[in-house]
């Protein structure tokens, strides 16, 4: 049977369902009554829908509102224990994986440090990646005690440009890390002991950051932003939908200074080249600054933010150095952002990532002026800079997002089978080198 418009029924209950459940995760609790108009069904199209998702488990009631002049309203929600999902951060300084359950409440998470010395190559070695990825999984679904067969997904924000291909999946171009067509997504299903059904979702790590801030932090509400994910490199993502597919940016390697610094992607003068952690504490040490021997970025960055800016009543002097160090940076910041105001016109930029957070209660003020005073003035005009709200784990609860998302598309129904996809030889043998 058909729909007039070309539809088939199982289309249209699909298409229903997925709107009910993006309501009420977003805006509930919510009664029948609310989510009729919210999203254009009729209330009896609303009570069949809400009475399949009830009986399935994955809607469920939460009390009760007074109505004018009528019987209370009874509240629905998502049902938190109707599934879970899990999301990675392949970060910069370390592995972070975090199993939430359907509302996105953590059931568990776990860290693995990446090396802090030592060739930036051999930090994201592709094996040792994998096994923290795996071992990462296994630990926090055991520490949940949930049944891997009650897994929604597993989603994953990397460095890099994705690219999907047949034999492969999800295949990961990560220049500035030595990741040149890394198939991460089959590496992952050779390596993690999950069922065939349970799908992997890799994106970018900054379009994992700004879904997630979109939905739940800073973005709310706004009809368009892009989202910066400032760590040892920057990255962006462009949002022109709330609930569309964000654009993930390689912001970072534009070029603000022809033939400037070398920047870790192998060009000169890239905007990540000046405003990278990274790049940022080597300006610092080239200027006479003395970073911490031995310590990693975060630890490094901290240093050089506590000598620009020392306690109130410490005593001391700012360091002169640092603090020149971190205006030119503000400024090419605020070259760049100037960039994503002319480009997109979005209504919010945020930043996020572990240097962003920490710089951005700082220097925030700085880089914004900046940006206006590099941008067209209308646009400027419309545009607001803030920090996100959501922390270091905004990465992980995108990336949990990705197969959320996907399931929600569905109508709630999982897919019924996800097969391994096979891959070549050379590669098969990589994935077997991923020991414990």
């Amino acid at each position: 049977m058909h729909a007039t418009s070309g539809r088939t029924v199982r289309d249209l209950r699909r298409e229903n369902r997925t709107a009910v459940l993006r309501r009420l995760y977003l805006d509930g609790p919510m009664s029948r009554l609310m989510l009729g108009p919210a999203i254009g069904l009729s209330s009896g199209s609303v009570s069949n829908v809400v009475a399949e998702l009830v009986a399935e488990g994955l809607v469920e009631e939460a009390g009760s509102v007074d109505s004018a002049g009528g019987r209370p309203q009874t509240l629905l929600r998502i049902s938190p224990g109707s599934g879970c999902m899990i999301g990675v951060d392949v970060g910069e300084t370390r592995v972070r994986v975090e199993l939430f359950d359907l509302t996105l409440n953590e059931l568990a998470r776990t860290e693995r440090a990446l090396p802090s010395s030592g060739p930036r190559i051999s930090r994201y070695d592709v094996d040792l990646v994998i096994r923290h990825v795996r071992d990462g999984i296994a630990e926090v679904l055991r520490a949940a005690r949930v049944a891997p067969d009650r897994l929604l997904g597993v989603g994953v924000g990397v460095p890099g440009i994705i690219a999907h291909t047949p034999e492969d999946g999800a295949v990961v171009h990560g220049q500035t890390v030595g990741w040149d067509a890394v198939p991460f997504e089959h590496l992952l299903r050779q390596a993690v002991d999950l069922p065939d059904t349970v799908p992997y979702w890799i994106d970018n790590g900054a379009k994992t950051l700004g879904q997630a801030e979109m939905w739940f932090g800073a973005g709310r509400g706004a009809r368009s932003a892009v989202t910066v994910l400032f760590g040892s490199g920057v990255g962006a993502c462009v949002v022109t939908d709330p609930l569309g597919p964000a654009r993930a940016l390689e912001w970072g390697h534009l070029t603000v200074s022809v033939r400037g610094r070398r920047c870790r992607c192998g060009s000169r003068g890239c905007l990540e080249a000046y405003a990278g952690a990274e790049a940022l504490l080597e300006r610092w040490a080239e200027a006479g600054g003395r970073p911490p021997a031995g310590a990693d970025e975060e630890t490094a960055l901290t240093a050089m933010l506590a000598a620009a800016y020392p306690a109130d009543g410490s005593g001391t002097a700012p360091d002169a150095t640092a603090l020149a160090v971190l205006e030119e940076t503000a400024e090419y910041l605020g070259a760049g952002f100037s960039d994503l105001v002319n480009l997109f016109q979005p209504e919010r930029i945020l930043v996020g990532g572990w240097a962003g957070l920490q710089l951005g209660t700082r220097f925030l003020d700085t880089v914004t002026r900046y940006a206006t005073e590099y941008s067209l003035r209308y646009p400027a005009s419309r545009t607001s800079v803030a920090l996100g709200t959501l922390g270091p784990e905004a990465v992980t609860v995108g990336a949990a997002l990705l197969p959320l998302s996907d399931f929600f598309a569905r109508g709630g129904r999982r897919p019924e089978t996800t097969p391994s996809v096979p891959a070549p030889a050379w590669r098969t043998a990589l994935a077997d080198r991923v020991t414990p």
